[in-house]
């Protein structure tokens, strides 16, 4: 197709994902079949106000679908947000001859992008994190691969939790939203999770499930806490001083968001980079790209970010029922 875009700038911000260099690198290709010029942005928003930037070919992604975190390096830029930080970028997007721009991230990137294309810069996000809490799309880049590196984890430390007859508490992602731990929890066939959308009673919740496990001839008890609820440590005393077992806390912390990408964020990643850089070519502008029931869409990013993501109710009923609880209501 025919397009009057001449080059595009693809950049990465905010916490890194599995998946993000296949999304760059897909960008990159798609530019160049086009016959358009792709401008790589070092260090997300922060690159943009200082011109770190880097011309991208063809041969400069080969490989990059199977490599964890982002070619591009990833940052927080606290002088975007102020006027002459975003007279800084835009100057550098006048200065590069830039068309328009790709951002892959999450919520904060795209108000990023949302503020530029205020100023008459086209822009399309993809939502890249591992939390899955971007509210118009119901799957984010690296999600799966954090599930899966998260499991592998909790599986090990099953192993040496059954050898000593221990209780492990084991605090996963996932910044506000519980997303990650619910579908970990139901993955590893946990004692009990606690996630930020539901309140938790702890002896009904926490204390009766590791009772009702012992009961049933368990000896070990693995306890599921997403960052978002608090200390997984307080729940660790808490549990110690119900129970009376030996309770250990495993923080997986940034490990889960390294590692390579799985089958489905490398697909994912590709799908969304190919449409970020088609919705640019035929002249639109302030969209993000989503995934909603298997098909690639895309929604005003104002619209996008007035969206609220709430818990998947069935994986919480069936996580409630695997464990022997009661179903809130």
């Amino acid at each position: 197709m025919e397009s009057l875009v001449r080059r595009i700038g693809v950049l990465t911000s905010g916490g890194d994902a599995p998946g993000m260099n296949a999304a760059i690198r897909a960008v990159v290709r798609t530019c160049n079949h086009l016959g358009i010029e792709c401008i790589g942005i070092r260090r997300g928003f922060n690159g943009l106000i200082n011109g770190d930037d880097m011309l991208l070919n063809y041969s400069d992604v080969s490989g990059a679908t199977r490599q964890g975190g982002t070619m591009l390096y990833s940052a927080r830029s606290k002088e975007f947000m102020t006027e002459e930080g975003m007279n800084k970028a835009l100057n550098t997007c006048k200065l590069l001859g830039l068309d328009g721009i790709v951002g892959i991230g999450g919520d904060g990137t795209f108000r990023g992008l949302h503020d530029l294309a205020a100023h008459g810069i086209a822009v399309v996000g993809i939502p890249g994190t591992i939390d899955n809490d971007i509210a118009c799309s119901s799957y984010t880049i690296g999600y799966d691969t954090a599930c899966n590196t998260a499991v592998e984890c909790i599986d090990k430390l099953q192993d040496t939790m059954q050898s000593h007859e221990r209780c492990s508490v084991v605090e996963v992602m996932g910044h506000r939203a519980g997303h990650l731990a619910l579908y970990v929890g139901l993955a590893c066939g946990a004692t009990a999770v606690l996630i930020p959308e539901k309140p938790v009673n702890f002896e009904e919740d926490v204390i009766e499930p590791i009772r009702r496990a012992r009961l049933r001839g368990r000896t070990h008890y693995m306890v599921i806490v997403a960052e978002g609820v608090g200390s997984s440590y307080e729940v660790a005393d808490k549990i110690k001083e119900a129970t009376a077992l030996d309770t250990r806390v495993t923080v997986l912390g940034h490990i889960q968001r390294g590692g390579a990408p799985s089958a489905r964020d490398r697909v994912t990643a590709t799908h969304m980079g190919y449409s970020a850089v088609m919705l640019l070519a035929q002249g639109k502008t302030d969209r993000v790209v989503c995934l909603h029931d298997d098909q690639y869409v895309d929604y005003d990013i104002n619209e996008a970010l007035g969206m609220k993501k709430g818990i998947d109710e069935d994986k919480y009923t069936v996580m409630r029922t695997m464990i022997g609880q009661h179903n809130k209501i």
